[in-house]
């Protein structure tokens, strides 16, 4: 039978799937806290980093900012409503989103458990997602929207796309019941990050002198130090994800490494192939590419399907910035559809071929799909790359105008761009350009 069993990982991510009454496993708990504080840092200052370091020097303040400001205001939401909309039964809606039992973190207290962890750790730890997935998607739009806007955008994006997407495939919704593969974020994070940078990137447009004024990175040694807390990070991002301190997360974190190293050795004989030289943000953009992709299926495929994936990671996501930027003359700016949306799409797909019940590392643990063939669970992978892809699609671009209406605008005028985000929003410069 194929794919029968997927893991503690897909079951225990809803938390009114698993008996309440689970007695306390402080070895699981103390993991689980770990791997929060590891999700955390990818964000804060990983990804923040991560960016600054490619944009220009007159916008690297304004990237920094968004980072710690989508941290603190959906940390916020979060305790507010989402947690509950996303991981809580909706009743008769449970298919599509969750109901109100948690808002504002109602009965909520030390004693409540998620599994045999507590509930509250369990908030948090799916909190740090929540935070990652929109600050992601600025890498889109870098160097040329309000910061008005990016706040709006991203607190209507969280509640209106990350949310519902949250709940159907971890929280008990309608891709959870059929059997999707997720195990840590391949759809419910790459996919919907990706797919909303790309749309906006076309809705807003491309930088003034993009393709014409070259638009080097002002600080490759910052991004290359953001990568590798990245890098560190997904070891809480896949392996935390078990939601416990066993042989599931010891295999995520493995295959997560090997994925990384792949796709980041893939990229650069890519880049030696193509350009006569390999460069070092071809090097850590490949381990990203390798990262994300791997994110979906880390906890069911083993350590010869992760090489695979970041080998296949790593080429794709290469020849997809190049055509995204040089062929299509889209302005992604920091190439977040090719690597995260390209990743989650690939990951997600091959998690459908490469997972395994027969790894040894899922003992006393196992969720049936129901799925019993490559052909039946890659159709639910690719209907569930479909669907999380259009709505998020539809539901950005209009979110983009409800944004615009509230702000007047999403972009800052000419000469603003030409000013730089630094000194217009935030009347800082993050970096001395004299």
């Amino acid at each position: 039978m194929f794919a029968k069993i997927i893991g503690l990982g897909l079951l225990a991510l809803s938390p009114h799937v698993l008996a309440a009454d689970t007695p306390l496993n402080t070895g699981n708990t103390a993991w689980i806290l770990t791997a929060t504080a590891l999700v955390l840092f990818m964000s804060l200052p990983g990804l923040a980093l991560f960016y600054a370091g490619l944009v220009r020097s007159k916008n690297v303040l304004s990237i920094l900012v968004q980072c710690f400001a989508i941290a603190a205001m959906i940390s916020l939401l979060w305790l507010i409503g989402l947690y509950s909309l996303a991981f809580t039964d909706g009743g008769s809606v449970n298919n599509w989103l969750g109901g109100t039992s948690r808002l504002l973190m109602a009965g909520l207290n030390k004693d409540s458990m998620t599994g045999d962890i507590p509930e509250v750790t369990f908030a948090a730890f799916q909190m740090t997602f929540a935070i990652i997935t929109p600050a992601l998607i600025i890498g889109a739009f870098a160097e040329r929207m309000k910061f008005a806007s990016v706040l709006v955008f991203s607190a209507l994006w969280t509640l209106a796309v990350y949310v519902p997407v949250a709940h159907w495939v971890w929280g008990g919704g309608y891709f959870f019941q059929h059997g999707l593969i997720d195990f840590a974020g391949g759809t419910v994070v790459h996919i919907t990050a990706g797919i909303a940078a790309l749309v906006c990137a076309l809705v807003l447009g491309a930088r003034k002198g993009f393709g014409k004024v070259a638009m080097p990175p002002h600080n490759l040694t910052m991004t290359i130090t953001g990568a590798g807390m990245l890098w560190v990070g997904w070891y809480g991002f896949n392996g935390g994800s078990a939601l416990a301190a066993n042989g599931s997360a010891g295999m995520a974190l493995f295959v997560t490494h090997i994925a990384a190293s792949a796709g980041a050795l893939a990229w650069m004989a890519c880049e030696w192939i193509k350009f006569g030289k390999p460069s070092g943000l071809g090097i850590v953009t490949g381990v990203i590419a390798g990262l994300g992709t791997i994110t979906g299926a880390a906890g069911v495929v083993g350590p010869a399907g992760a090489l695979v994936i970041g080998l296949l990671a790593g080429v794709i996501c290469f020849f997809m910035t190049q055509l995204i930027k040089k062929t299509l003359k889209i302005d992604d700016s920091l190439d977040v559809f090719p690597v995260h949306g390209v990743g989650g799409i690939l990951g997600t797909f091959l998690a459908g071929i490469f997972c395994s019940p027969d790894l040894g590392v899922f003992s006393g643990f196992g969720y049936a799909t129901g799925h019993e063939s490559i052909g039946s669970q890659l159709s639910i992978q690719i209907l569930g790359i479909v669907v999380i892809g259009v709505y998020t699609a539809v539901l950005t671009w209009i979110l983009l105008k409800v944004t615009a209406v509230v702000t007047g605008g999403l972009r800052v005028n000419e000469d603003e761009e030409r000013e730089g985000l630094d000194l217009v929003a935030h009347d800082e410069r993050g970096y001395d350009i004299n």
